[in-house]
């Protein structure tokens, strides 16, 4: 390891021009004869539309244009998909109902948009919304999750009657049956993952610009993934062709999931662009991101668990209603699926699991992806019921626990997953001495002599990153392949360019990736630079999300860092007049191993481009690309620990301490990855405690502000106490496990468990408000 290769803590690159209000955003883009939309969107959660007059809109100052969903149509502009086919477990595909990108006869849920304004000015397009005439026949509404399956309930879509969207099985239900016959102890359990809105710190946002003189499309987008975004809106909604589209996803403020999928507003922006004959940009203001971003979570669910006379797991059964909303978002059907069942077996060796899940329509806004996607709610659902058992059985949760733990490896679960490789007793062991758990009761008891109860609670979770192989998915139903490229290109000065397609977002590429470089070549990383984002620059790529930009996209970088370094070998050993095995590179210059012969890197750059003594038959030059897709997931784990008070007579909570301790594989940055960790820490502590999203019975959203709706603030935090204990992934060429998603993933759980242990009561569901927590207080006396 270098001072700024693999494993040093090297500060940001791209910080600087953040901290100093240099960054560009969508919002900071702006074109000649730019104009301002405005969405006119649903008061009602569910109604049919019987007439939209727009005239008066259409006179306001400064209107350019009023557009409807009927014009969309009739220029033949596709509805929204969902791009992860799921099968019922009778084989039948599920029912995606029709989603028009503005609503034409019928809205379902506030916030669907149904006509869009543009204007000289943002003010003069919200007036100008506000003047559009939408006349409603308001009809019933479903909101809650765990009535859209009633017999009666209000239907969202003709193509999915009684709300089912599909009723999907994962694993040996005969067998699960079997091993409870013969358990010793069930343990039961009644689980809610609330809904949840990601609130990144840039709102959404698109710029669409039509060049009638080339035919061409430009979009400037907060997208996770712009190649992805290209490739649905040409052969999906039939914006454009994919080579008349350029998308550019610039600096982008958070994503957190929320900004992988293909919004309304984009391919509208585009399509307004070249109907009006000018540049359509469309900014969301922070009750539209509550309204109209895509929410997470929202899982009600009956968990059972078996145990034998040794407390050894037999088996687990599982049965979910998730809530997608109101329309099925483009990998929604992934996430209570794929991505949830399949990790319902955590770090524990359970022979045998059964998984039933239900997707429902309901009247709120669409559920897709946020941060971790799946795996926080099989994590909770997992750790809430290990919890719990332990309690029934009057055993350490800890020990009953590490008595499960899978030791083996590779380890094939019951639920398609193989986990590669592990020490889970690792990780326990780590936070259990961090946390001083064996002086915990100690605490509790001091903490009772100031009138506080103190609990402490463990999660020991375990995730799936780098979603991959192509092959696997496919088979699963994925609509794109989960594989990524690369190319480095070294200039004739030396410097390197690196074309990722990964899209950074907050994750630290401009640094991390760089360091790929500077370890290989040993040049200075300010001479490396980091190119993504943009569909004209990187030709294809997959996009960040599920933790996969250091497992598959650096695995990508660094499959064409060997083919730059095997043929930079082959131009030294040729001007060096030595044996190709025996040229090293090193500290930045290319050398003949045991020898004082030497050229400067930049001098065999440059050769490569002038071309005068080349070695016969190779072509000028110093540029490589390589495509990297996955053998299996990564499988990052790791045990959290948290310790609380609560003050018995207000309900309030504070967390005294929490720990985590994490195996991430190989790191690359130790510094970026703990602040990765203390991000998805923040998130999932802001989950269990005080995030919630709230609709009444009709349909309108309760928390549609910040006002309403909670974020935690630093006062609800403790300082953390990190670390990682490294188990190398075998699948990639780094050892990279991914960091990004494992705080939310198991800090929700912990903290639940420590509250619940603190006030003797298991019925607690998030978020533990402080009078949830009081009432839970009152309920157990």
């Amino acid at each position: 390891m270098g001072v700024e290769g693999i494993g040093a803590r090297v500060l940001r690159k791209e910080d600087k021009r953040f901290i100093t209000g240099k960054g560009r955003y969508t919002d900071d883009m702006s074109v000649p004869g730019m104009k301002h939309a405005a969405f006119v969107r649903s008061p009602h959660a569910h109604a049919r539309i019987t007439g939209i007059d727009v005239e008066t809109a259409k006179k306001m100052p400064g209107v350019i244009g009023v557009l409807t969903g009927a014009e969309l149509k009739a220029d033949g502009i596709g509805n929204l998909i969902c791009g992860w086919m799921i099968h019922s477990k009778d084989g039948t595909p599920m029912k995606m109902g029709a989603w028009s990108p503005l609503a034409t006869d019928t809205v379902r849920y506030v916030g669907d948009a149904v006509v869009i304004v543009v204007a000289d000015t943002k003010g003069q397009a919200r007036d100008a919304a506000e003047a559009v005439d939408i006349s409603y026949e308001e009809l019933p509404v479903v909101v809650k999750t765990a009535e859209a399956l009633n017999e009666g309930a209000p239907q969202l879509h003709p193509e999915a009657p009684g709300n089912l969207i599909f009723d999907w099985d994962i694993g040996d239900e005969k067998a699960t049956n079997g091993a409870f016959a013969g358990a010793a102890h069930v343990t039961k359990m009644d689980i809610v993952n609330g809904r949840l809105v990601p609130n990144a710190i840039e709102p959404r946002a698109t710029l669409g610009v039509y060049d009638a003189g080339e035919d061409h499309y430009t979009c400037w987008t907060t997208s996770q993934n712009p190649h992805v975004a290209r490739l649905v809106l040409s052969a999906f909604y039939n914006v454009a062709p994919e080579n008349k589209l350029r998308v550019i996803a610039p600096d982008v403020g958070g994503g957190f999931g929320s900004k992988i999928f293909i919004y309304p507003e984009e391919l509208i922006c585009l399509w307004a662009s070249k109907k009006t004959g000018v540049p359509v940009k469309w900014v969301a203001d922070r009750t539209e991101s509550f309204l109209a971003d895509a929410h997470g979570r929202d899982h009600i669910t009956h968990a059972e668990l078996a145990f034998d006379k040794d407390n050894r797991i037999l088996g687990l059964k599982v049965q979910t209603i998730a809530n997608l909303g109101a329309y099925m978002s483009l990998f929604s059907s992934s996430v209570p699926t794929y991505l949830y069942a399949t990790l319902l077996s955590g770090q524990y060796d359970i022979p045998a699991i059964h998984a039933n899940v239900k997707a429902v329509y309901t009247n709120t806004a669409p559920v897709d992806a946020y941060r971790g996607a799946g795996r926080p709610e099989a994590s909770y659902v997992l750790e809430r019921i290990m919890e719990t058992a332990a309690r029934e059985l009057k055993v350490s949760p800890a020990e009953l626990r590490r008595k499960n733990f899978i030791r083996v490896f590779p380890h094939q679960t019951p639920v398609i997953m193989n986990y590669d490789a592990g020490d889970f007793d690792a990780t326990l062991d780590a936070a259990l001495k961090a946390a001083d758990y064996a002086g915990f009761e100690k605490r509790r008891g001091e903490a009772a002599k100031r009138g506080k109860l103190r609990g402490i609670g463990l999660s020991c979770y375990i995730e799936a990153c780098g979603i991959a192989p192509s092959a696997a998915v496919g088979s699963l139903g994925a609509g794109v392949g989960l594989w990524e490229s690369a190319e480095v290109r070294v200039n004739a000065i030396g410097t390197i360019e690196i074309l990722t397609g990964s899209h950074s977002h907050g994750q630290g590429h401009e640094t991390t990736f760089a360091q790929l470089a500077t370890e290989r070549f040993g040049v200075p990383i300010d001479s490396i630079s980091i190119v993504h984002g943009d569909t004209d620059k990187v030709q294809m790529g997959m996009g960040t999300y599920g933790s996969r930009s250091g497992a598959v996209g650096m695995s990508a970088v660094i499959k064409a860092l060997d083919k730059v370094e095997a043929k930079a070998k082959k131009i030294a050993a040729h001007l060096l007049e030595a044996d190709e095995a025996d040229i090293e590179i090193k500290d930045g210059d290319v050398r003949v191993a045991g020898t004082d012969k030497s050229l400067p890197w930049f001098q065999v750059a440059l050769a490569a481009y002038t071309a005068h003594n080349l070695p016969s038959g190779m072509e000028p030059g110093l540029k490589e690309g390589a495509f990297y897709d996955p053998s299996n997931f990564t499988f990052p784990g790791g045990c959290h620990i948290c310790e609380v008070e609560v003050d018995p007579e207000t309900g309030v909570t504070e967390i005294i301490q929490f720990v985590a301790a994490d195996d991430f594989g190989k790191v690359i940055n130790p510094m970026i990855v703990e602040g990765q960790v203390h991000g998805g820490l923040a998130q999932g502590i802001g989950q269990a405690l005080l995030e919630g999203t709230h609709y009444d019975d009709t349909g309108q959203l309760l928390t549609a502000s910040f006002m309403d709706y909670t974020m935690p603030r630093a006062q609800n935090l403790p300082s953390f106490d990190v670390m990682t204990t490294e188990t190398p992934c075998p699948s990639n060429p780094l050892g990279i496990k991914g960091c990004g998603e494992a705080g939310a993933i198991g800090s929700p759980p912990a903290v639940i468990n420590a509250i619940t242990d603190a006030i003797r009561n298991n019925n607690l569901t998030m978020p533990a408000t402080p009078q949830t927590v009081w009432n839970a207080i009152q309920a157990a006396k």
